[in-house]
C-alpha cells in the first residue's frame, strides 16, 4: 500500500451530516493503518462531534469495488493490500481481475488464502506483445510443451497458431486485458 501514486484512500462522512445537506468528511489514507480496527477507530474519532455516527464512504480511490461499499469495508481489505503489495504490479492487476471477474471473491464465500491459491494455479501470465494476446499465449504454450519440436523446421511455418489459439480459448483458458487464466 506504500505506492504513493496509487495509495488507497476513502472519503469518510456520515449519513447524519449527509441527510442534513453536508458533505463534511475527511480523506483517510489506508496506508496509514495496519488493520480495519485502527481505521474505524480514527473515523469514529474524527466524527466524534456526532452521537453514534453512522459512517458513509462517499468516495474512494484505488480500492477494488469488491472490497468496499458506501457503508462498509470488507474485513480482509488490509490483508488483500498486504498480499498485492508483495506481488509485482502486473500480478497484482491479474489478481484483482481474478477476484472480480473470474471467482467473484469475496462474495463467493472463499477466504483470501484459498482465493490466492486458486489464482496461483490458474494464472498463466500476461501476454501483450505485438500479436493478439491469445495468439501470443498459443506461441508460448506450444513452445513450452515442445509440441512442434519433432516437426521439421520447413513444416513448422505452416502451423496455424491462430486456429490453435482459438481452440485453446474455446475450452480451457480465458483472457482478460492480456492476462491469461486456466479455467
Amino acid at each position: 500500500m506504500k505506492n504513493l501514486e496509487n495509495t488507497p484512500k476513502i472519503y469518510v462522512g456520515t449519513y447524519g451530516q449527509y441527510n442534513d445537506g453536508s458533505l463534511f468528511g475527511k480523506w483517510f489514507d489506508l496506508s496509514d493503518y495496519s488493520d480495519s480496527q485502527a481505521f474505524y477507530k480514527d473515523c469514529y474519532e474524527y466524527h466524534r462531534n456526532e452521537f453514534l455516527p453512522e459512517l458513509m464512504f462517499q468516495d474512494w480511490e484505488y480500492i477494488p469495488d469488491f472490497l468496499i461499499s458506501e457503508c462498509s469495508l470488507h474485513e480482509d481489505t488490509f490483508k488483500y493490500f498486504e498480499l498485492t503489495d508483495e506481488m509485482g504490479e502486473e500480478r497484482a492487476e491479474a489478481f484483482e481481475i481474478y477476484c472480480s471477474s473470474i471467482v467473484s471473491w469475496p462474495s463467493n464465500g472463499n477466504d483470501l488464502h484459498e482465493t490466492l491459491q486458486g489464482f496461483e494455479e490458474s494464472y498463466q501470465g500476461c501476454f501483450s506483445g505485438p500479436k493478439d494476446s491469445e495468439i501470443e499465449f498459443a506461441y508460448h504454450y506450444i513452445e513450452d510443451m515442445g509440441m512442434l519440436s519433432d516437426v521439421p523446421e520447413l513444416l513448422q511455418r505452416y502451423f496455424d497458431y491462430e486456429a490453435y489459439a482459438r481452440d485453446l480459448f474455446l475450452d480451457g483458458y480465458s483472457q482478460y486485458e492480456g492476462h491469461v487464466f486456466m479455467d
